[in-house]
């Protein structure tokens, strides 16, 4: 690599919009971002230049022809704002980087990246029509969803189906006629859809695009299609499902929606390379008929019939003459490219074991929970259907229990003849582990009556494909089980939104979004997916400002489960939350008025500044069947969250030069904590409300404790927690926060024991009682889901405290990291990494007994201060060194450690016990 003068040094993991070389940018302003590698250490960049060029060629005669930033002094090497010519609508541009050290030495150019444009406006999309098989039925569009059977709706009576559309394929042949520079295709295909050219499937997406709320907005997904186009005819096949576009009342349903026919939008834009542009558009050209999948629901599963295949329907000089002429169905709505990473199939699962259950049917064990679809090979010999029923769990008799789930819900599958069958369904998904069959046998199996055959049958695992940032592993067996346990319904609910479970309902309930969001983005680089979820919360406020439970809005519930302050506060605090991880305060800039219209309805929903209603502490430890708070009184967590927003807007508003907002908050806040502490606080037995774990670590989190009562609402929750044996009772809100408590009060040994446990509900007694994935009771009851991911909160103390990862409370982005992990109960190691925006961190330490060694990565152009568990100085070494000699650290005592802080680099620390 071309180095000038002394350099050592290099840019690298180039993104643009925190996505590398991205396609569908929408902002005038896209942001640029890099990582530095040096073999230096405490390496700090002091300028950069940025080059941005409408041709790779430019850019190799180092012209930004587009933008150039010039050289620019600054430390910052996260999302650089672009500042140049207007950028146009479907176009690719091409961008590079170089950097300088504090000494003056400059890098070597970073290789070329790209990104190309979205399509801005509707002109954009070149006269597009969204196309469907047949008309809608105008009579059954339901946008606002019905709950459950639907008897509320008087227009259709209990046993009428709904929505029972055939679902449609739609082809189209185009000529390439000059030599090809790029081609982009432009999809939005609802429910969701499977793009073909010539014979191939486009990319590797699972239910594209993300669900929203159709009528407020739907997403668009780009792909690059340059190589998969030949010169001459070229053939373009999409197929469509319902997902919850359209939502059939039949089989099982969580609620019934309908916008309509299943629909599709696409604009295939053919650049050449004379500069001419030619756009392959849906419009009444295209032919149409039914696809093979006779039925497809997001709840109820999906069926398909082979003798309803065409072969070679998508390849040029297929005979479409009996096909119909599409649709154009005058429908409209807002489009916004997909910006988050898309689902796609993770995991191959396998069966590790088969066997009958007491009513004689064949049932596979893949001995994971997990969300996803069944992949089976069969060999047919005549025209047969095949069930197959997913669950998460099974009856007494063996026979697979889909009643905490959604009952029916199956694939179906109907051979055609003597053949081998490779399937998998297409658009939808479930939780399960078990698959019973019916109308087929295992290979090897007696087969009497001649019943087609299934060679193998595996789990694909689905889940949003989002970047894995971190790792976890440390001596102790349950901890690494727990780690396993919450990592598996994280992904099995990470879909195009935070769902709550992969089965019964995949909706976005929000107090995960907020609460799980350190938890998961520790694990996995949630940036982009963020921005959907901001989208679809800002979609479904109501005119008074009221945010729903939850986004996108996609059925009205009542009471609590429509509106309640612990969820809806994901729009308030998910943006902060963003800022913090990621250094993007874009969330904040743009949602902040509808923040501010959040903020006025909790305050108008407000009594003398206490907010008292809706589900409070959900599914905590009581005495009666988990659901609505039962330990803490309604009001605790509400309020709480109520202040702890404000508290938020006032920082925001700050960040945002908004002085007399600022006040305005500040003001609010103060009277909403003299409130609380006056409603809930007793000042004879020095407690908050009924004592409980959520009321006094929401009290200590939230800082609205007073200072002359802060250690004893501390030492409130420790003794309760110890009076009960180390057991947990705080629920889907409290958990969290009891951990935050606690790990700020340097009780991580308390955290430990309280999760070291298996015979009392926790995560402990859910691995006794055969979970693999989260629960969505700390009891692991089988009459609710078995994959939930809302109680997932020690996630984060694995990382934070006993790995020991965290960041300053000042910093943004991990510019300055605190590496302080908490060696407790029999743990004698762990390793800890997280990839920051800056680049790696990792956190590896043992302890010997005799030594404490910890070995700590700190990306360049960031610094960290490391927490050394001794007060003698001379007791530590670095790399061999004595302490004291390390250049360029600085050392102080704090709390019985020595905090050494250093800049970038690799370092092994060594305490003498």
């Amino acid at each position: 690599m071309a180095m000038y003068g002394k350099a050592d040094f290099s840019v690298f993991n180039l993104t643009c919009e925190q996505a590398e070389n991205p396609l569908g940018i929408e902002t005038q302003q896209p942001r640029f971002s890099w990582q530095i590698r040096s073999s230096e250490r405490n390496f700090v960049q002091s300028s950069y230049e940025v080059l941005v060029a409408d041709s790779p060629e430019m850019l190799e005669d180092n012209k930004g022809n587009v933008w150039s930033s010039g050289k620019t002094d600054s430390q910052e090497s996260i999302l650089i704002p672009f500042s140049g010519t207007t950028l146009k609508a479907g176009t690719t541009y091409y961008w590079k980087v170089r950097i300088w050290d504090q000494e003056g030495n400059v890098s070597a150019w970073s290789p070329v990246n790209e990104f190309c444009m979205g399509l801005l406006t509707e002109k954009d999309w070149n006269k597009a029509s969204w196309i469907s098989l047949e008309k809608d039925k105008k009579d059954e569009i339901i946008t606002t969803g019905v709950h459950g059977l639907g008897e509320v709706d008087r227009r259709f009576r209990p046993d009428q189906k709904i929505g029972m559309y055939a679902l449609p394929q739609f082809r189209k042949e185009f000529d390439v006629k000059k030599p090809l520079k790029r081609a982009i295709a432009y999809v939005s295909g609802l429910g969701h859809f499977d793009m073909f050219l010539n014979g191939e499937k486009v990319g590797n997406h699972f239910l594209d695009p993300g669900w929203t709320k159709y009528d407020r907005c739907a997403l668009y997904v780009p792909f690059d299609i340059t190589r998969q186009l030949h010169s001459g005819k070229n053939a373009v096949g999409v197929m469509l499902g319902n997902g919850f576009f359209n939502v059939p009342r039949e089989r099982y349903f969580k609620l019934i929606t309908s916008y309509g026919a299943p629909r599709l939008l696409m604009n295939i834009r053919l650049e050449y390379v004379d500069g001419s542009i030619e756009n392959i558009v849906t419009d009444k050209s295209w032919k149409a008929t039914e696809s093979p999948i006779t039925y497809s629901s997001i709840y109820g599963g999906e069926d398909y019939d082979a003798n309803r295949e065409q072969p070679g329907w998508t390849k040029p000089g297929f005979n479409d003459q009996n096909w119909k002429e599409a649709l154009n169905t005058g429908w409209n709505t807002r489009l916004l490219a997909q910006t988050s990473a898309p689902l796609t199939v993770r995991d191959s699962i396998p069966t590790v074991r088969l066997f009958k259950n007491q009513k004689g049917k064949w049932v596979y064990d893949l001995g994971q929970n997990f969300s996803g679809v069944i992949h089976l090979s069969m060999q047919s010999n005549g025209k047969q259907q095949v069930k197959f029923y997913p669950a998460e769990l099974l009856n007494p008799d063996s026979t697979v229990n889909q009643s905490a789930s959604g009952a029916p819900f199956w694939f179906a599958y109907t051979t055609k003849g003597n053949e081998k069958v490779c399937w998998q369904p297409q658009f939808t998904y479930y939780g399960f582990r078990y698959v019973e069959i019916e109308g087929a046998v295992p290979a090897g199996q007696d087969n009497p009556e001649s019943l087609p055959v299934i060679l193998d049958l595996k789990g694909l695992h689905t889940c949003n494909s989002a970047p894995e940032v971190g790792t976890f592993h440390c001596s102790k067996p349950l901890f690494n089980q727990t780690y396993e346990l919450i990592d598996w319904a994280i992904r099995s609910n990470m879909a195009s939104v935070l769902t709550d479970c992969p089965h019964r309902e995949k909706l976005g309930w929000l107090e995960q979004a907020h609460l799980m969001q350190y938890s998961v983005q520790y694990r996995y680089n949630l940036a982009r997916m963020y921005e959907k979820m901001m989208n679809d919360m800002c979609s479904t406020q109501a005119k008074n400002g009221m945010v729903p439970t939850i986004a996108p809005e996609l059925v009205e519930f009542e009471g609590g489960f429509k509106d309640t302050p612990e969820w809806g506060s994901s729009f308030i605090i998910c943006p902060w939350y963003i800022y913090q991880w990621y250094g993007d305060c874009r969330l904040i800039a743009e949602y902040y008025p509808d923040m501010q219209r959040y903020i006025d309805y909790l305050s108008s929903q407000a009594k003398d500044h206490i907010v008292a209603y809706g589900l409070g502490d959900w599914f905590d430890i009581g005495p009666n069947a988990p659901g609505v708070s039962q330990l803490t009184s309604n009001g605790v967590t509400a309020t709480a969250i109520y202040y702890y927003d404000v508290c938020l807007m006032q920082k925001m508003a700050d960040l945002l030069g908004k002085k007399a907002d600022v006040e305005k908050y500040k003001n609010l806040a103060a009277e909403i904590k003299a409130a609380f502490n006056k409603t809930f606080w007793n000042p004879e037995t020095k407690q908050y409300d009924r004592n409980s774990q959520a009321a006094n670590a929401v009290a200590l989190y939230m800082g609205l404790t007073t200072p002359e009562n802060h250690q004893q609402v501390y030492e409130n929750l420790v003794k309760d927690i110890r009076s009960r044996n180390n057991a947990l009772t705080a629920g889907d809100v409290g958990y969290r926060y009891v951990l935050r408590a606690l790990e700020a009060g340097g009780a991580s040994n308390l955290i430990y024991d309280m999760n070291s446990k298996y015979d009392t509900p926790g995560y402990g007694w859910q691995l006794a009682h055969g979970a693999t994935a989260l629960t969505e009771s700390w009891q692991a009851y089988g009459f609710v889901s078995n994959n939930h991911f809302m109680l997932g909160h020690l996630m984060e103390w694995l990382f934070s405290g006993l790995g020991g990862i965290r960041q300053d409370e000042a910093s943004v982005a991990f510019k300055h990291i605190v590496i302080k992990p908490s060696p407790v109960g029999d743990v004698r190691s762990a390793r800890t990494s997280y990839e920051s925006p800056y680049g790696t961190i990792v956190s590896d330490w043992k302890d010997t007994g005799e030594k404490f060694i910890i070995r700590v990565e700190i990306p360049a152009n960031s610094s960290a201060s490391v927490y050394l568990p001794t007060t003698q100085v001379d007791q530590i070494t670095e790399s061999g060194i004595a302490i004291k000699d390390l250049s360029s650290a600085t050392i102080r005592q704090e709390n019985g450690y020595t905090v050494v802080t250093v800049g970038s680099g690799i370092y092994e620390f060594e305490v003498r016990k």
